[in-house]
């Protein structure tokens, strides 16, 4: 399936919840969509949670706890509170960064070190965010919140932005790679995923340059796309922010996440979260179950 790339412009179980997150919510006509997802994540062996923003008014939840590790979905995070700091600094995305190939870590998901191979180089802010976004780089991840701004600090931002507490950054990559228990405590609501995402799409978050090149960057993102891309059909704009996780001591993949936004054709658009925590089957199989609520939840509301 072929996803058009070009946005621009601005579920406890058996629950179906509608807030205020990003606008009012209008239960009437969603109990059908709440059946359906039921019967899609039926037995499956983890737990699913699942937030859909329709615009920016009819807020649907499915498992919404605040307990879903994000593991590299909070890259997302990551980059809009880097970009706040280069307004605040009044520095712009073509700022350089000098890193040294011996503070990189080889064994870690990096396409990073495929293009720069020297000893010492220099990238800019732009780029590494671009990594984050496109390409999850985790090396990319580290040096942000190394030389840009903190974990805590982004933490702190994003609760400026987000209207909910049911989040929460205290780890990098590689912290949680040191520890795999930590990625639990990098952790969020689909919910609350969803309502930073329709902010992105919908609101202003950081100045108008710097948020446009997040949301191209997100249109670019080349992971996961077996997961809420694969339940869309062709011709609509998809773009977002994916996270897989480990392996736990009790043999389950601790995350697989995707969540981003999807822009109709009609000009309809709708931020969804779709997170799955500690699997006990393949990551591939939780993927095919998120494509499953992925088609549901647009083809419900593409019929509204």
């Amino acid at each position: 399936m072929k996803v058009v790339l070009n946005i621009i412009a601005l579920l406890c179980y058996g629950m179906l919840v509608l807030s205020s997150c990003c606008g009012s919510g209008n239960s009437d006509g969603y109990i059908e969509l709440k059946r359906q997802l039921e019967e899609i994540v039926g037995d499956q062996p983890g737990k699913f949670g699942v937030a859909v923003i329709v615009d920016g008014k009819d807020t649907v939840t499915f498992g919404n706890s605040s307990y879903y590790p994000m593991m590299s979905m909070f890259k997302l995070h990551e980059a809009i509170a880097v970009c706040h700091a280069l307004d605040v600094r009044r520095l712009g995305l073509d700022e350089e960064i000098e890193v040294r190939r011996g503070e990189l870590d080889p064994d870690t998901w990096s396409p990073m070190l495929k293009e720069y191979t020297e000893d010492s180089f220099n990238v800019t802010v732009g780029k590494l965010i671009d990594y984050i976004l496109v390409d999850s780089d985790n090396n990319a991840s580290n040096l942000l919140f190394d030389r840009v701004i903190s974990t805590l600090e982004t933490d702190r931002y994003i609760r400026s932005v987000l209207p909910q507490d049911d989040f929460r950054i205290v780890y990098r990559e590689a912290d949680m790679k040191a520890d795999i228990s930590r990625s639990y405590d990098n952790r969020t609501s689909p919910l609350s995923y969803a309502c930073l995402v329709d902010k992105l799409f919908t609101e202003s978050v950081v100045s108008d340059v710097k948020q446009e090149f997040i949301i191209q960057a997100m249109g670019r993102c080349n992971t996961g796309m077996a997961r809420i891309a694969a339940g869309l059909p062709e011709g609509v704009s998809f773009a977002h922010r994916t996270g897989s996780g480990y392996i736990n001591s009790r043999g389950e993949v601790i995350a697989v996440n995707d969540g981003g936004y999807v822009l109709l054709p009609s000009g309809m658009g709708y931020s969804i979260a779709v997170l799955v925590k500690d699997f006990g089957g393949e990551p591939e199989e939780a993927e095919k179950v998120i494509a499953q609520i992925s088609k549901a939840v647009y083809e419900f509301i593409a019929e509204r």
